[in-house]
């Protein structure tokens, strides 16, 4: 997909994602959250919007968004909020949803995004907490509409960007280091499949020069990077060519429908006063001490940008394979493992980003779900460091790895891989070959050096493959010089 690069108008983008947050249970109800359950049974009086309930927050929802906070350079209130968002929907059984509206628990903050061309620090305005509604499902009955409580609860939070993103390759990249950052931390998984990462995002497009905004349209409905990607792509041309045929933007909420790749009206957009925010009398206000700041700065883990840049300096790692290694924190744990293991960085990164990750993409897994520990990749690799196997072999081993749970030196024995250097063994090996070459021999030592690896592949066919190359090659280019 191309560059938005229109000669007489620019993209102003904001995005606002929602992460729904890995605690145990809901944001303000004692009841487990788990995705996939049988529709309504993971709900209670407060879930359903009951008279006389009240709400409790999940100490960890707090904790986590001052996590993401802290990770993208925010600034934390000491004293927040929550309020009522009122509005009606059927999947919404109190009739609003709590949220916070003018004291956000997080502002003022920023990401860095990379780009091919380019590098590029995008604003947040905000983040804060709220709960999920419950989810209305409409393609299972011909005639209504089924609703699942379920997910109404959920802990979220919303990162809301400023409008400083200008093309759809700054979204998608935006939005990716958004999940990096919130993986990295293990507070959301980050599956916009699943709906655990959700992105809307705000889109006008203004005259080139021109400070003020023009009209914006909200984009739903996009459930995947690419298709956030096409969606805003998409709209930036319609407002342009709207525009250009003397027609007027309107303010509205557009789906993005993948079938046709186009973006469809929903409903007019909704403003702050329509929502009728107030305080939310049943929860206290959040106080964040200092005390509660530094013990999360405690938990905070490496980020990737910071990874990285260690990788490329301690590891002499480039940059493009400190990029694929740290891109996951699992991978950068596994690949750190590995390094630690055997003390040579070089040799760790070579077989994760080889054998691993080609096994990572042809099953379509995560590291996490990978059957061979860093520990058997780190011996397997020491085994050829030891001179003990080749490069062949140590491949053949990784695959039998793959399909049986024994160690590396184990499997080499049984598949009679193991290297011979054993000098008693190879010399009357080396000195036979030598005897029944003379002429390659002879044009050898008239200079023609590159004969040496027609006598190592000899020694190796001889051998049936089990001879230590480079103790052949020793012995044979010192009979050969005498």
């Amino acid at each position: 997909m191309s560059t938005i690069a229109h000669e007489k108008y620019e993209a102003v983008i904001g995005l606002e994602v929602h992460a729904q947050l890995l605690t145990k249970s809901k944001a303000f109800a004692p009841v487990t959250i788990q995705y996939g359950g049988a529709p309504n049974t993971q709900v209670t009086p407060l879930c359903l919007g009951h008279p006389g309930t009240l709400p409790v927050v999940n100490e960890n929802l707090v904790r986590y968004i001052i996590k993401m906070g802290l990770a993208t350079h925010c600034s934390v209130a000491e004293k927040s909020i929550f309020a009522r968002k009122n509005y009606f929907y059927p999947d919404l059984p109190k009739g609003y949803q709590i949220s916070q509206y003018d004291t956000p628990i997080c502002f003022d903050g920023f990401v860095d995004i990379s780009l091919d061309e380019y590098d590029k620090r995008i604003g947040l305005t905000r983040i804060h907490m709220e709960e999920d509604a419950g989810k209305s499902i409409h393609d299972q009955d011909p005639y209504n509409t089924l609703v699942d409580l379920n997910r109404a609860g959920t802990p979220l939070i919303e990162i809301v960007s400023e409008p400083d993103l200008r093309t759809p390759q700054e979204a998608y990249a935006y939005l990716s280091k958004i999940k990096q950052i919130v993986q990295y931390l293990e507070i959301c998984d980050g599956n916009m499949e699943e709906g655990s990462l959700r992105c809307d995002a705000n889109v006008s497009v203004r005259p080139r020069g021109q400070k003020e905004f023009g009209t914006r349209t909200e984009l739903k409905n996009m459930n995947s990077f690419r298709n956030v990607e096409r969606a805003i792509h998409y709209e930036i041309y319609r407002q342009i060519e709207l525009i250009e045929e003397g027609g007027e933007v309107v303010q509205q909420t557009r789906l993005w429908d993948t079938s046709t790749e186009q973006t469809r009206a929903m409903r007019s957009k909704e403003e702050a006063h329509d929502y009728r925010y107030f305080p939310e009398p049943d929860l206290p206000p959040i106080i964040v001490t200092n005390e509660l700041l530094d013990e999360i700065r405690e938990e905070l883990p490496e980020l990737a940008d910071v990874r990285r840049k260690r990788f490329m300096e301690e590891m002499g790692m480039s940059e493009d394979d400190a990029n694929t290694i740290t891109e996951s924190r699992y991978l950068a744990d596994y690949y750190e493992e590995v390094a630690n293991n055997l003390g040579n960085p070089k040799a760790a990164s070579n077989i994760v980003l080889s054998e691993v990750l080609r096994v990572l993409n042809e099953q379509s897994i995560d590291i996490r779900d990978f059957t061979i520990s860093a520990q058997r990749v780190s011996d397997l690799v020491k085994l050829k460091e030891d001179d003990k196997i080749n490069s062949s072999a140590m491949q053949q081993i990784f695959n039998a790895m793959l399909k049986e749970d024994k160690e590396p030196e184990e499997l080499a024995k049984e598949m009679n891989l193991i290297q011979v250097s054993d000098s008693g063994f190879l010399e009357p090996i080396v000195d036979k070959i030598i005897e029944d070459n003379p002429d390659e021999v002879a044009r050898y030592r008239d200079g023609k050096k590159q004969l040496i690896g027609f006598f190592i592949g000899q020694a190796m066919k001889a051998s049936q493959g089990k001879a230590n190359p480079k103790l052949v090659k020793d012995l044979i280019t010192k009979k050969l010089n005498d």
